[in-house]
């Protein structure tokens, strides 16, 4: 059995495999452990492909993913991006300051910009090179995670409580860019969708229905209409947003350390495959057996549902090579 039936497997909540789908989110660690720079993995969509597969195959992960830095979206908008070496690229000006702003933001074409389509290339490289073995992770911005990039997430959450106008509109620009470029993700190859909205945890359950739930849905709803799967990924506490969530129909929800398991099964009902929740500053810091015992703990727990063992957000660059090996073997059944 190939990694891309095993996917199949999971999201349709196969009862008998040889091991729990494994799947941490690696940028800035795959970047090293291929040799290479950060900025060179978010700059180049070879660079990030080939670090992608070489980590896999040493590792045994079960999946790849485009995912690099929160910047794409941003510069096909227009704001300037500096790349680190060993860094996150950082953007340098916030270009959305004023509502006739929004209103002048053209709509980018993802399939020509610069960083929009190094991130297409990547989706067709992986399958060159994967033929469809392995499933591969698109990447986009949520709705308020891509408008807090153009005006800043201080800015961004005053005129949530403000300027309702001033955010709907931002945010309604921000999705047909996200529509745009999640389509030509997945044309290009790509298998599922994941959705990076990390903010939302910082924001209310009211806020967050009254703003970003319909959104979340509508986009969740063309990504599977384009014939990808869906994952949604919000780093931090989204305990009290779990009840929003469960009504998204996303395929897989990602959960970090802060939110109870247990809590989030029961909300989310079985049908949802939920994926983590080991804080990774735990993966980086603990020994080997360590490691190996926190993610077993859960293999044994979470087995038999749908469940995809990873960290609460990415691996971090530090982390020793033998604690996310750990990871590996305590997934095996």
């Amino acid at each position: 059995m190939n990694k891309q039936q095993l996917y199949q497997d999971l999201l349709k909540g196969k009862k008998e495999k040889e091991r729990v789908f494994f799947r941490p989110i690696l940028m800035h660690f795959a970047a090293r452990f291929n040799n290479t720079t950060y900025g060179r993995f978010a700059s180049d969509y070879k660079t990030l492909v080939e670090s992608n597969i070489r980590s896999m195959e040493f590792f045994d992960t079960d999946m790849v993913s485009l995912i690099s830095d929160p910047y794409r979206e941003t510069s096909a908008f227009g704001a300037p991006i500096k790349f680190i070496d060993e860094g996150v690229p950082r953007c340098l000006e916030l270009i959305v300051k004023t509502a006739g702003d929004v209103k002048n933001l053209p709509i980018p074409d993802v399939t020509k910009c610069e960083r929009t389509l190094d991130r297409i290339k990547g989706a067709a490289y992986f399958q060159k090179l994967l033929k469809g073995t392995v499933p591969v992770s698109g990447w986009i911005e949520g709705p308020l995670a891509e408008a807090c990039d153009l005006a800043g997430v201080n800015e961004m959450l005053i005129f949530l409580m403000t300027d309702p106008g001033f955010s709907n509109l931002l945010m309604d620009k921000c999705m047909v860019t996200a529509k745009d470029f999640a389509k030509a993700q997945i044309e290009a190859g790509c298998d599922l969708i994941g959705i990076g909205d990390a903010i939302c945890s910082q924001i209310d359950k009211d806020s967050y229905d009254l703003y970003v739930k319909d959104r979340h849905k509508e986009l969740i709803s063309f990504i599977h209409a384009c014939g990808a799967s869906v994952k949604l990924h919000i780093c931090g506490d989204t305990t009290h947003l779990l009840e929003s969530l469960r009504s998204l129909y996303a395929d897989i929800i990602d959960l970090d350390w802060q939110v109870d398991l247990d809590k989030a099964r029961e909300v989310l009902g079985d049908e949802i495959v939920i994926g983590g929740n080991i804080n990774p500053v735990l993966v980086q810091d603990k020994s080997e057996e360590e490691v190996y015992t926190l993610s077993r703990t859960l293999v044994d727990k979470y087995k038999d549902q749908k469940y995809i063992l990873a960290a609460g957000c990415e691996i971090t660059v530090l982390t020793p090579h033998g604690n996310l090996m750990a990871m590996r073997r305590a997934s095996i059944l």
